[in-house]
């Protein structure tokens, strides 16, 4: 893992540098602050966190998450990078997890970037910081979890384009999972409808986003991320073995 640190920062650079990632990160805070200053009127709730506020991240992040997903390999997806990989010292798993924590720590530049509602919260009610930064660590796991999806599909796929379809579609059908099993509730046995809620990403977003922060959800986002990480290395060894 000499050369991770190396890998991390060259696609930090390559984030900081793309026009993409400065338009999806300032949609992404203005769809923030129109939803939680104008649709759910937070301010006006007695709430000691945000939860009005980061109830609808799972579905913003469907803007934020597949832009950034598209420039995860933008830079090697070219017919000489699997020899190009071959000739160098580093692992698949090392570009992976490098690539990877800089488009994780752009999402929670992001996150962070929304502290004026965190300030304005503070002034205008009485609120728990402690809660609040519970929310923002949920928000930033269910980041992960989407990014390593993204990632996934990155080792699948070439194209911006078809990267940037693959990972919305997916996250779009995973986000309206829950519509579905509640339609399903009459029809279906229970058992079959709480497995199904318990691998839901945003049923267990739901839980950790109202403050109830606990170590067996973050586990679950933190065991999808490895998943997919793993999975998104043996593709990769397999394409360029």
């Amino acid at each position: 893992m000499r050369l991770l640190p190396i890998i991390f920062k060259r696609q930090l650079a390559s984030y900081a540098s793309a026009p993409g990632t400065y338009l999806s990160v300032a949609v992404f805070l203005l769809l923030c602050a129109a939803q939680g200053l104008y649709t759910h009127h937070w301010m006006e709730q007695n709430n000691s966190g945000l939860q009005a506020f980061f109830e609808l991240h799972s579905w913003l992040y469907l803007l934020l998450i597949p832009t950034l997903a598209t420039q995860l390999w933008a830079d090697e997806n070219s017919s000489s990078f699997s020899e190009t990989m071959k000739s160098l010292p580093v692992t698949s798993m090392e570009w992976i997890i490098g690539k990877f924590m800089a488009a994780w720590v752009v999402c929670a530049v992001a996150l962070v970037l929304n502290f004026p509602i965190v300030i304005a919260a503070n002034y205008l009610g009485t609120t728990d910081n402690i809660i609040i930064t519970s929310q923002l660590l949920a928000s930033w796991l269910l980041a992960g979890s989407y990014l390593s999806v993204g990632s996934f599909i990155c080792a699948i796929a070439r194209q911006r384009i078809v990267i940037f379809l693959l990972t919305l579609g997916l996250l779009l059908t995973v986000s309206g999972l829950i519509s579905v099993l509640d339609a399903l509730e009459h029809q279906t046995p229970i058992w079959i409808i709480d497995s199904l809620t318990s691998l839901d990403p945003i049923s267990r977003f739901s839980m950790m986003d109202n403050g109830k922060l606990t170590l067996h959800d973050s586990l679950y986002f933190i065991s999808m991320i490895i998943a997919f990480l793993s999975a998104t290395t043996v593709t990769l060894n397999y394409k360029n073995s």
